[in-house]
């Protein structure tokens, strides 16, 4: 199994305010990491930096082979490391096709009209609404239609933040049944979330943060002795 993600030693800050302190984590090319802990304990954190959004100040960060500490947003995702915000991430002026075809971008020409059409298949819902506006759309159905091009074209890291947030129950259970797909695949999943139970049931491994610090590292059955204090989220 070969390391799709490692981050070693990360510091990461917003101008004087330190948030990442000597973060050190990998997975694995088809694992699934959860990422747990307290509101504002630098999950999303991690999440920007691994991405480009927020610039790595110590440490290093490689996705595969690929060195991509300091590099920018773009570069990174033509690495392979696919980014899927907190919120509903999608271009809201434009419609439900347009965003979908600006997700299936770095795919080869002649691949995009099949992988907008198993979109379609897979989500009716976003065929219905193809020509709509996304920022018409529901809460959940923006935040569906910012995950479905990753789950039609799988990047070899896809890091998800919040999942759960806005989605309804069945829409939220067929987007983990495909995540688990994805994974099978060969895909390496970063899982940030505040539904505890649901990311411990997918993960093959979790990671706690703390404070901008990495206060566990093991299996998802020891991270679900770690007090709720220290998790702060969601159990049904």
């Amino acid at each position: 199994m070969s390391t799709a993600l490692s981050l070693t030693r990360v510091d990461a800050s917003y101008g004087p305010f330190r948030a990442l302190f000597d973060v050190t984590f990998e997975v694995q090319a088809g694992e699934v990491l959860a990422l747990l802990g307290p509101n504002g304990a630098g999950k999303s954190t991690i999440a920007r930096v691994v991405s480009g959004l927020v610039p790595v100040t110590g440490g290093s960060v490689s996705v595969g082979e690929i060195d991509v500490t300091g590099r920018s947003a773009t570069q990174i995702r033509r690495a392979g490391l696919l980014h899927v915000p907190e919120g509903r991430g999608v271009f809201s002026s434009l419609s439900v096709e347009e965003n979908l075809k600006l997700e299936l971008l770095a795919q080869p020409r002649p691949t995009r009209r099949r992988l907008l059409a198993e979109a379609y298949e897979r989500f009716s819902i976003l065929k219905d609404r193809r020509n709509q506006r996304a920022g018409t759309l529901s809460g959940g159905q923006q935040r569906l239609l910012s995950l479905a091009g990753a789950l039609v074209a799988p990047p070899k890291v896809l890091v998800a933040d919040e999942l759960s947030l806005g989605l309804a129950p069945n829409i939220l259970g067929e987007i983990y049944e495909s995540l688990a797909t994805l994974a099978k695949a060969g895909t390496a999943l970063v899982v940030i979330e505040q539904q505890i139970d649901r990311a411990l049931a997918l993960a093959d491994r979790a990671v706690v943060i703390d404070h901008g610090r990495v206060l566990f590292s093991g299996s998802p059955e020891d991270a679900e002795k770690i007090s709720t204090e220290h998790l702060g989220g969601e159990r049904p």
